[in-house]
């Protein structure tokens, strides 16, 4: 007696296989490239100067730069000698309570949402071409905050102002 496999299971078997290959080549194509710049594999973060009352911004301004620059980029941190681009600029406004939103009760208004903006000018410089690869002036983001979160505002800023470093640095690529 002969074993005969039934044809539905090999058709099952080809219409995985199909459906599984066009995937797995999409997840090669795009899940693993790199996010890094070309010929730039580290790069040093200088304290950006802090031209504003609130003195907690240099050390979370640069924490948040260098995070995303190790991060969304592949970059190694190095000293600013060693390094194969610097990234240098001043955070020059820091406005922390910008009304958005106002509830009027009897006698009095309350502020019920703000929001934080915060300025700077950044630079990056390739050290090995000696050239600027992006600069931007006045670059200016905001977060949203429900009074009393300052704390979650400003965070909420800095990471769309890394995210705009992050992809003017791309974009020159």
């Amino acid at each position: 007696m002969r074993w005969i496999r039934p044809r539905c299971s090999i058709r099952r078997l080809g219409v995985g296989v199909g459906s599984a290959l066009p995937l797995a080549l999409t997840g090669c194509l795009y899940g693993f490239a790199g996010g890094g710049l070309p010929n730039i594999k580290t790069v040093a973060i200088l304290p950006f100067d802090n031209q504003t009352a609130e003195p907690a911004l240099t050390k979370e301004v640069n924490d948040a730069v260098l995070q995303a620059f190790q991060g969304r980029l592949g970059l190694r941190p190095a000293g600013e000698t060693n390094a194969d681009a610097v990234v240098r600029g001043k955070v020059v406004r820091y406005e922390p309570d910008v009304p958005l939103s106002f509830q009027a009760s009897q006698g009095r208004t309350d502020v019920t949402h703000r929001q934080v903006q915060i300025t700077v000018d950044v630079e990056i410089l390739d050290q090995k071409e000696g050239k600027t690869l992006w600069q931007r002036q006045g670059l200016t983001e905001v977060g949203e905050y429900q009074p009393p979160q300052e704390a979650s505002g400003r965070k909420l800023a800095l990471d769309k102002l890394v995210r705009d470093l992050v992809d003017g640095a791309q974009s020159q690529w």
